[in-house]
């Protein structure tokens, strides 16, 4: 089985998409750690935190660092057990029947009965789902292209052969049927679906199971137990948490390739983060200000900054006090609080 052999401090670049920069993940100790406890364990591990500090990034990084491919779940309020194995798409069997049916009728011969019903046989509507891939990546390749569903996309170059990564992100928002159905399906290793002539059996590597919460709601406690638990935080003391900020903007943004990016323009942003994050906590507004506002917000003013249009007769002063109001004051009462730009 292959660990991680990241060390504190190093980077892994992800994929970008067209609507989200290319994200960066900066290796912790306490992370690397608890992945490769998982790893060894055989055991789920769930990931908590503030919304925000990069619980589903830090599950995208593992993959790709270990050469695993990436299976992602967001979960919802009407997400049920049985969608984290598989999904029957009743609305297609009944559009076929529908059709089959008019075609009968128009023939008005009666022909073709056993035909339709192996046609519209439940298990030629069953797409997998990431723990069907996690079992068995070539038997859910095979049923995919059978159903005319695509593999996951792997943009950072997963290989099955090295196992799977599944993230179930956000269990929290489902009821509590979805996570003991997530453990009584890891547990057997194995599962069956409707109309299958065999059941679905895990294979090769063992599948990394990470999960994350945002605390909504509480989670079975039969189903932590079972779980490995890293806690996420950001640094408590006002310095830490700057440094630790400016750690992150700095592998986002290389001052090589953005030498607007300076340490000041960087600090000053922080600061302006950690002004309203104690505010914000000092008053019980939630969520609280964090890590991706912060990136969010350095990258609004390098690109600000970036134009000349937009950014002619500022200086980098004036655009993180004109661009903070709308990165960093998102409760209600904040807003008010400020005072308008300029004034």
């Amino acid at each position: 089985m292959k660990f991680l052999t990241a060390q504190h401090g190093d980077t892994v670049v992800l994929a970008a998409s067209p609507t989200v920069p290319e994200p960066v993940h900066v290796w912790d100790r306490r992370e690397i750690a608890a992945i490769n406890a998982a790893l060894a364990a055989k055991r789920p591990l769930l990931v908590r935190g503030e919304p925000g500090i990069g619980k589903s990034q830090l599950a995208r990084a593992a993959a790709k660092s270990l050469g695993r491919t990436f299976v992602p779940c967001v979960v919802d309020s009407r997400t049920e057990s049985r969608d984290l194995l598989w999904h029957y798409d009743a609305v297609a069997r009944l559009a076929d029947a529908q059709l089959m049916g008019a075609l009968r009728c128009a023939d008005d011969k009666g022909e073709g009965t056993e035909s339709a019903k192996t046609q519209l046989a439940v298990r030629n509507y069953l797409q997998p789902r990431p723990l069907w891939w996690a079992f068995d990546w070539l038997n859910a390749l095979a049923q995919a292209i059978k159903v005319g569903q695509k593999p996951p996309l792997q943009a950072d170059g997963g290989d099955p052969s090295n196992g799977c990564l599944v993230l179930i992100d956000e269990i929290d928002k489902a009821e509590s049927d979805v996570p003991n159905g997530l453990l009584e399906a890891l547990g057997s290793g194995s599962f069956a679906p409707p109309d299958m002539e065999k059941p679905v059996e895990a294979k090769g590597e063992p599948p990394l199971v990470i999960i994350t919460t945002n605390e909504e709601r509480a989670l079975p406690d039969a189903f932590i137990r079972r779980c490995l638990v890293l806690h996420l935080r950001l640094p408590e003391q006002r310095d830490e948490l700057i440094a630790h900020l400016m750690a992150r903007a700095l592998a986002h943004f290389p001052q090589a390739h953005y030498p607007q990016a300076t340490d000041a323009l960087l600090q000053s942003a922080a600061e302006l983060l950690v002004q309203d994050r104690e505010t914000a906590r000092r008053e019980h507004w939630l969520p609280l200000p964090g890590q991706a506002e912060y990136l969010d917000f350095v990258r609004a003013v390098l690109g600000l900054d970036d134009e000349e249009g937009l950014a002619a007769g500022y200086d980098a002063a004036t655009l993180l006090e004109q661009v903070s109001g709308f990165v960093l004051a998102k409760h209600p009462d904040a807003f008010k609080r400020r005072p308008e730009p300029g004034k």
